[in-house]
């Protein structure tokens, strides 16, 4: 009686456990939305307020601007602005996109061209889900339409981008998308698959249901690593601008560029070891992320040993692009003037583990025809 009952309350608690923590996750995700929904309501009312959408939609550009001037005169990231995102006018990670465009010209066709990601891309809707502001595109568009409901002449011509982003190929848009869905899944579905044909092979041999998942998992990480971090051989020469101009950017799939500029500052917030680096170019900032062979262990001693004598450097990066609420590079190699180099392994581990499954498994193979 007294197990029956042990077993009863250990079911019951992780019953519990399990609902409180989805209550977690809907909580989360609705405190998410109403903070994003809060600053639609919040501009409505500024631009009802004062009459002139407009300045606010100049202030949301300028600000971007500010915070990201800031992050360019800091060599460590705003432990304030990291910590206050949820409170303040704007998210700082967002600045760096919106910032970048105000930064080099104040012509808004060159600052709409970046609003393209944030309103058609479903990237851009995906990545929202977790931001606490909406992403600037779609603030501007909203204040642009208060603007032309008051009959005035608005500040950024949304309604060209938002032509020019109907334009755009929706079935490249959604069909990247997808595919991207898989991509970011590969693990989980290449176990699936070796299970279902271990299944049916069991009766061949059991040692199936060990080796099929193990190759069929190794496979497809080596899939995913080929399409994520491509051929960069052929890599062009661009700018920060150039990249985030692009509606078609992926956080997943990575554009090899190669960019020029200075070394600013490390990307970490409130990390004094961190490995990752902020690149300043003529167009703006991005974050190159490092890698280093010998994983967390090796990030934390090149941040420790070696960022710290990179800051201030002109050099060459080459790199993977990739684009989210803000974006980033991962870090291929870096060229300094006076001949400093560094090496980033973004591939290296996922090669080792995807090879290492495939010939534990082959293994596996010979060894049960063998016995």
């Amino acid at each position: 009686m007294g197990r029956s009952g042990g077993k009863k309350a250990k079911d019951a608690a992780g019953t519990v456990a399990a609902v409180a923590y989805l209550f977690y996750i809907a909580g989360t995700y609705l405190l998410l939305y109403l903070s994003r929904t809060r600053e639609y309501f919040a501009d409505h009312f500024a631009a009802e307020t004062t009459g002139n959408p407009n300045a606010l939609s100049r202030a949301l550009v300028k600000i971007a601007y500010g915070i990201l001037e800031e992050g360019q005169r800091a060599t460590e990231p705003s432990r304030l602005l990291e910590g206050t995102r949820a409170l303040g006018i704007y998210d700082a990670k967002a600045a760096t996109s919106t910032g970048t465009a105000y930064r080099i010209s104040s012509e808004p066709e060159k600052i709409g061209r970046v609003f393209l990601w944030d309103m058609f891309n479903p990237w851009g809707w995906w990545m929202e889900l977790n931001s606490t502001h909406p992403l600037t595109g779609k603030r501007v568009r909203a204040l642009s339409t208060y603007a032309e409901q008051l009959g005035l002449d608005v500040e950024f011509d949304m309604g060209r981008i938002v032509g020019e982003g109907n334009d755009l190929s929706k079935r490249r848009l959604y069909g990247n998308f997808v595919f991207d869905l898989l991509l970011y899944s590969a693990e989980t579905l290449g176990l699936a698959v070796g299970c279902a044909i271990g299944i049916s092979l069991y009766a061949v041999n059991p040692m199936m249901m060990v080796a099929c998942p193990l190759i069929a998992l190794g496979a497809r990480i080596l899939l995913k690593t080929w399409v994520m971090f491509p051929n960069y051989e052929q890599a062009e020469h661009l700018d920060v601008l150039t990249l985030m101009s692009d509606p078609y950017a992926s956080p997943l799939r990575g554009q090899p560029a190669q960019l020029q500029g200075e070394l600013i500052g490390r990307g970490d917030a409130g990390y004094t070891f961190g490995s990752d680096l902020k690149l300043q170019d003529r167009t703006g900032m991005i974050y190159l992320r490092y890698a280093s062979r010998f994983g967390p262990v090796g990030n934390f001693l090149f941040g420790m040993k070696r960022v710290e004598s990179l800051i201030g450097m002109d050099v060459s990066a080459l790199g993977w692009f990739r684009r989210g609420v803000a974006p980033w590079m991962d870090l291929i190699q870096l060229e300094s003037d006076s001949g400093t180099t560094v090496k980033s392994y973004h591939r290296f581990w996922s090669v080792v583990m995807g090879i290492g499954a495939i010939a534990i498994g082959i293994a596996s193979l010979f060894i049960s025809f063998a016995a």
